[in-house]
């Protein structure tokens, strides 16, 4: 199902550099879509049950859709829904994902081989009209400190749903991660560029459409969005990144070898260790 193996790898670079970001189409293999899939059900299964235990629902929406059971679940109480998923993510059905062995192949291009899974990974069903999961334009590198510049990343997004406008998908203003960190300003629920800062770029934006099975790889100082969702169902996605492991990561927490030429037996191995491991 890869559909790089046919790219010139140089190709490939050039466009991240000029560009900021590459769509890499029907990327994942279905069994690696469907079990990132499975896994986000697990979730909203958990939810549900936590819910109902709690006596906050008594119908847990049990023949509801993927696409609408986590709203059906919050629709008396839409700000208390979750915005994303993150120290839930160690499970059996991720690892396949994070782990890729041809995802890795070409993070490996970018970052030599001594790769760390950025402890940054998320979950994010963005429900529909859903202020708190509206993201504004920033650069991820915004949420890190000043030292930002110097980290070597590489941010990878996926969908588990179509996405398109309607729906919120991410729009992106190619370039401008050449500009490096700019200020940002703090909002209710995130982080973004300062309007004198964003008026000259975003004109340019371009929408990020995509199909499950499809990456897109980008860089962490590159200006993007996601737009409202203005559907009636759940934009589910994934986003992570990808680390030059020689680095610190100016967090607490020190995220997860993927691999390691230095040290192989480092990384994780399996689904089984990935689902012991924890977010910290």
């Amino acid at each position: 199902m890869n559909t790089t193996r046919p790219m010139v790898m140089r190709d490939l670079r050039a466009t991240f550099d000029e560009q900021g970001y590459v769509i890499l189409p029907a990327f994942l293999e279905p069994e690696v879509v469907d079990g990132a899939h499975a896994a986000m059900e697990q979730l909203v299964e958990r939810e549900a049950a936590r819910l109902v235990a709690a006596g906050r629902i008594a119908d847990p929406f049990s023949g509801a859709s993927f696409e609408t059971r986590l709203a059906l679940l919050y629709a008396d109480r839409p700000d208390e829904a979750p915005k994303n998923f993150r120290p839930e993510l160690h499970l059996a059905g991720l690892f396949p994902l994070f782990f890729h062995p041809h995802l890795l192949d070409l993070v490996e291009t970018f970052l030599g081989g001594e790769i760390r899974l950025y402890p940054n990974y998320t979950a994010r069903p963005k429900l529909p009209d859903h202020a708190p999961t509206r993201v504004l334009w920033h650069q991820d590198g915004g949420y890190t400190s000043g030292e930002v510049a110097g980290l070597r990343m590489v941010n990878v997004w996926t969908p588990l749903v179509p996405v398109h406008v309607e729906n919120g998908c991410m729009q992106f203003v190619p370039g401008t991660h050449r500009l490096g960190p700019v200020p940002h300003e703090p909002r209710e629920h995130y982080l973004e560029i300062r309007e004198d800062v964003l008026a000259e770029y975003v004109s340019r934006a371009v929408a990020i459409e995509m199909d499950p099975g499809d990456v897109v790889l980008f860089h962490n100082l590159l200006f993007h969005q996601g737009l409202p969702n203005r559907s009636q169902t759940i934009r589910w996605s994934l986003d992570w990144r990808y680390q030059d492991a020689t680095q610190p990561t100016l967090r607490a927490e020190n995220g997860h070898i993927a691999r390691s030429h230095r040290e192989p037996a480092a990384a994780v191995q399996s689904a089984a260790e990935w689902a012991q491991r924890s977010f910290g």
